[in-house]
């Protein structure tokens, strides 16, 4: 075999990978359409005015604050003043002493309360429990630092309800968003945790003006947003993104609770909750939600969008590396057969094997094995996929919540959707490929917390 010969059949079969990739990503916002007219169906019930028929499962909602004075307040009157029948708040103050504490005191006149406190899940030290005179449903946990994972846990075990909603304090949510939350729960009780995705802003804000937002909106609508609903028809959402997460708090605890040593603790915890699901063989749906019902800021600069997906790629990585006993697993079902090979091999591997294939096609191409119309037509079709799978995602948001009615915007968006695929992509996959090195060279394992059979302290 002649190496010219060799050449072109690395690159069939690097087209041939490339064509899965986005065919399986089309098939998925198949699926989300499906999911999403389902949805539609309900929708003359849901729209309807919301009457609280005290029938609702009561929530805790954790709320995890390490140096964030200047938006700690803000955030907790926020969540206080949710649209729902039952539910109480918990701030767990992470052992920082950058004033979140005593800005949290003065704003919900709080005071140490000297109430039993349930033991089930190891932490760092709890120094004390505050509750607000002015809000009964607010208490705020200063203990020692111990991480994101560890603050969760403190939390999980102060709570009094049967289910839990964590979030972090950058993110904003819509006064009904644990209606939509509680709502799959309702209507199945093997639901374990229902997830949603935070979009880039508050409804009717407007499409940010910086190409890093526009560039992170995009991508996450074509890779992240309808593929989590694609997967959650077939109760395989391995990946949760960032946002809200609502948990059956039996079911956390029972797969380990949140693990320390997690680069991001949620993401890890869908992912062992299926393998330990799927392992005691116990029936479970894990639900996502696309309604958006919480968002974020985007990043505003470049550095900052590397570093998001620096961090994403780690996540994704560290989330399957340490659940490897899901995959292929006897009774693992869609999760262990579809769900875990396909984001191993296209999320994790797929960003340094984008980049190992431009480098090949464009080193043979210098060599001269592979001709300048095979490269140029290897190059045109990875561009046009690209560019159809960034406006299927587009075209599904436009037609299901219609968020940015403004035709300037929308125009905006269908032009980054096509631009980003010309570098911006490229360079995506670089981020990433740095990333998951850098996760490997570092890579530790998960550390679960201690469970402790149940008792009080006071």
């Amino acid at each position: 075999m002649s190496l010219s010969a060799l050449a072109y059949g690395i690159a069939w079969a690097i087209f041939a990978y490339f064509v899965i990739y986005h065919l399986g990503y089309f098939l998925l916002n198949i699926l989300a359409v499906v999911r999403m007219h389902d949805a539609e169906q309900s929708k003359i019930l849901t729209d309807l005015p919301y009457l609280h028929s005290e029938l609702e499962p009561p929530i805790s909602v954790l709320l995890p604050a390490h140096k964030h004075a200047d938006t700690i307040v803000q955030a907790t009157q926020a969540l206080l003043h949710l649209d729902y029948s039952k539910f109480e708040v918990i701030v767990i103050n992470d052992g920082v002493q950058d004033g979140s504490l005593e800005a949290l005191i003065a704003a919900f006149d709080l005071h140490p309360f000297p109430e039993a406190y349930r033991v089930q899940l190891k932490t760092q030290t709890v120094k004390c429990i505050y509750r607000s005179s002015r809000y009964p449903h607010l208490r705020v946990i200063d203990k020692e630092y111990g991480g994101t994972a560890d603050a969760l846990n403190a939390g999980i075990n102060a709570s009094r309800y049967p289910l839990f909603c964590s979030l972090d304090v950058e993110t904003q949510v819509l006064r009904e968003s644990l209606q939509y939350l509680a709502t799959p729960f309702l209507n199945d009780h093997h639901v374990i945790a229902s997830v949603a995705a935070a979009r880039a802003a508050s409804p009717g804000a407007g499409l940010p003006t910086r190409w890093a937002a526009l560039f992170k909106i995009v991508d996450s609508l074509r890779n992240q947003l309808y593929a989590s609903l694609g997967w959650s028809m077939l109760n395989g959402m391995l990946i949760a993104p960032a946002g809200m997460m609502l948990l059956r708090k039996e079911a956390v605890i029972a797969a380990g609770a949140y693990s320390r040593g997690a680069r991001i603790a949620g993401m890890e915890l869908i992912t062992r909750m299926h393998r330990v699901m799927r392992d005691r063989q116990q029936a479970y749906r894990i639900r996502f939600i696309a309604d958006p019902i919480c968002w974020q800021q985007m990043p505003d600069h470049f550095s900052a969008l590397k570093n998001d997906c620096v961090r994403s790629q780690q996540g994704v990585a560290d989330s399957l590396a340490q659940n490897m006993g899901l995959l292929f697993a006897r009774r693992s079902g869609s999760a262990g057969h579809l769900a875990f090979p396909f984001l191993l091999l296209f999320e994790v591997a797929g960003p340094l094997l984008e980049c190992l294939a431009y480098v090949f096609v464009l080193g043979g191409l210098a060599v001269g094995v592979i001709s300048w119309p095979a490269c140029l037509a290897f190059l045109s079709v990875m561009i046009a996929l690209g560019i159809l799978l960034s406006a299927s995602g587009l075209l599904l948001e436009e037609m299901a919540f219609h968020l940015y009615p403004k035709t300037g915007d929308l125009c905006t968006l269908i032009l980054v959707a096509i631009i980003s695929n010309f570098g911006y992509r490229q360079l995506n996959s670089l981020w990433r490929s740095m990333g998951l090195i850098s996760w490997y060279a570092h890579r530790k394992p998960g550390e679960l917390p201690e469970y402790i059979a149940p008792k009080r302290i006071n």
